[in-house]
């Protein structure tokens, strides 16, 4: 149903979906999710710790920004053995600085945008959104390799 997969985000002013992605520490994407921008980014948090918990079993430490707290920390934690660390701006900086560990995330998605068709949101569903982020980042990945091989 493409209207229930929209939604609006007021602490953003998100209209339609946000994407959310795990990557490794190469920026490497590990997973992905597409949901209507009204959903909370710690519902989505619970979703997708429980799914990489239950596919890669041996991560035992994720960083995460400022959206993926409350609960979600002691779940993390409690449930599902993972040490989830949020990584936040510092209120002695001013303007823009680079937190390292969710520039990974930032410059994932800066490599995503590469390709025309994630720029806009053409698709009326989730899933075939997480399939061209899926699809985008291989491009990605096979660039990389073919470099590495030469």
């Amino acid at each position: 149903m493409p209207a229930a997969s929209r939604g609006f985000d007021g602490g953003k002013k998100v209209n339609g979906r946000k994407r959310h992605i795990v990557v490794d520490t190469l920026g490497l994407l590990v997973a992905v999710m597409v949901t209507a921008a009204s959903v909370t980014d710690s519902e989505v948090g619970r979703t997708l710790l429980k799914w990489l918990r239950k596919r890669h079993w041996h991560i035992s430490l994720v960083w995460a920004d400022g959206g993926y707290t409350g609960r979600l920390v002691g779940l993390a934690r409690d449930v599902l053995r993972i040490a989830l660390t949020v990584v936040r701006h510092t209120d002695a900086t001013a303007g823009f600085v680079v937190l390292q560990k969710r520039w990974l995330v930032e410059r994932t998605f800066a490599w995503l945008m590469h390709s025309r068709r994630l720029v806009r949101e053409y698709e009326t569903r989730a899933e075939p959104s997480e399939a061209m982020i899926r699809w985008s980042m291989s491009v990605v990945m096979s660039r990389r390799l073919a470099r590495q091989a030469r």
